[in-house]
């Protein structure tokens, strides 16, 4: 089997949807002769021409809008904008034209659209480059929200959304492109190549949205992260020594919630890791089902660690970044509670 960084698994992920669909294009910023900022689209448009892979004009509203009515003519955009945080002047078409199509006319339409969208810090990226704004999203009735741990998930999840008949917002976490980074930034990171999750088959498979994976079995407590958390949840795990139970969550919407209750009801506690701002984050929403579910098998408060309220700081990119030490902290603190 292959050995592929996330950066390897999304391009082969579109490289087989487009040679099984004529009707998958790849477009957005640079993403055609360039290849993308992150080489994700890298000899797409030299194997399949520039009328399936090019790039378009830096106008995210205007990439959303044209993929939008691509996807009601017939095909099926799989569109990249550059970064999470460069989304925000097509919310209003992601969120009231996308995410309704559907809806509005009564299933006549539908809108198979992937906005691809590297997402989290980690790389010193700043204010403008190290949003996680997936809770924008998770509230918009019509849209799924994907976000991958792995190359191997990263693919399967990737064909699974072009395959998808509604707009599929999904997130790569940058941090994750070329190695499974747990929060030590001290340390080397470790590539994919030598982790079994970066083996990648190089055919067609799909991973189907909305199914969680429990990546460490535990009987103490349950953490539950999504996307480079899941590594950092890991590290503290290990760190700490304390048996937890990880679940990676892959789709926050729809979201596996039986995988959640199982996890928790068995350990009887709950922390919660995001690397997005604590209030109004996703972390919320997991922590209330967790709580109206699971109530009567709680043996200690729900516990969140998640970014700070406040933009992301260049200067403080490892205090703000819910590093292991974070999570083992408030691992500590429900199994003292």
């Amino acid at each position: 089997m292959a050995r592929m960084t996330m950066i390897e698994a999304v391009r082969s992920a579109m490289d087989v949807s487009m040679a099984r669909d004529d009707d998958v294009v790849v477009f957005g910023e640079d993403v055609g002769y360039f290849g993308g900022v992150f080489r994700c689209t890298q000899g797409l448009q030299a194997k399949y021409g520039k009328t399936r892979c090019f790039d378009a004009p830096i106008s995210e509203s205007g990439i959303v809008g044209t993929a939008i009515g691509m996807a009601a003519y017939g095909l099926k955009p799989c569109v990249e904008i550059q970064f999470a945080d460069y989304m925000y002047p097509a919310y209003d078409q992601i969120t009231q034209e996308a995410a309704r199509i559907r809806y509005r006319s009564n299933g006549d339409f539908t809108c198979p659209i992937v906005l691809r969208m590297p997402t989290g810090g980690g790389i010193f990226g700043g204010q403008t480059h190290s949003q996680s704004p997936e809770a924008l999203f998770t509230h918009v009735c019509g849209l799924k929200v994907v976000v991958p741990s792995n190359p191997y998930d990263a693919k399967g999840l990737l064909i699974a959304s072009i395959e998808d008949p509604d707009p599929v917002m999904f997130l790569e976490p940058k941090r994750l492109y070329n190695g499974p980074f747990d929060g030590h930034h001290e340390r080397p990171v470790t590539p994919w190549s030598k982790h079994e999750l970066g083996e990648v088959p190089e055919d067609h498979y799909a991973i189907p949205i909305g199914k969680a994976a429990i990546r460490r079995e535990g009987s103490a407590v349950t953490v539950i992260a999504y996307g480079t958390m899941v590594h950092v949840a890991l590290a503290a795990a290990e760190d700490t020594g304390i048996d937890a139970e990880v679940i990676d969550l892959r789709s926050l919407l729809p979201l596996d919630l039986e995988t959640i209750v199982n996890s928790v009801n068995k350990t009887g506690r709950c922390v919660v890791v995001h690397e997005a701002t604590l209030t109004s984050g996703f972390g919320g929403e997991i922590a209330s089902l967790v709580q109206e579910h699971c109530f009567y098998h709680l043996e200690a408060p729900i516990v969140r660690v998640a970014g700070w309220d406040t933009p992301y700081p260049h200067a403080q990119e490892w205090d703000y970044f819910p590093g292991p030490g974070r999570v083992g902290r408030a691992l500590a603190e429900v199994m003292e509670a």
